[in-house]
């Protein structure tokens, strides 16, 4: 059913007659979600962001002379990775290693 004009462009008694079947929406005529629609809830809920990966990812701030700033940035473009994907490879060898 299309709308003869915006509801802003509306009176209110136009509004009310185009906004009725609204006014019936009742939680008793509701059912519980199933599977695959409680998985989009779960989904939306979560809202935005980086995905949680492992314990989850912590920022923080470190600094890195210049040069070698640059240099990691091109290593992680050629290996087609993200700096903080490779940073983090970094460390994880370097605390395995060290637990050798």
């Amino acid at each position: 059913m299309k709308r003869a004009k915006p509801y802003e462009q509306m009176t209110a008694a136009e509004l009310a007659e185009a906004t009725k079947q609204y006014d019936a929406l009742v939680i008793d005529k509701t059912r519980p979600l199933n599977r695959q629609e409680r998985r989009l809830w779960e989904r939306a809920k979560r809202g935005r962001g980086r995905p949680k990966i492992g314990k989850g990812a912590r920022k923080i701030s470190i600094s890195l002379e210049g040069d070698l700033l640059h240099k990691a940035d091109a290593l992680a473009r050629k290996k087609g990775m993200k700096r903080s994907e490779l940073i983090a490879g970094f460390v994880a060898a370097g605390l395995k290693r060290k637990a050798v």
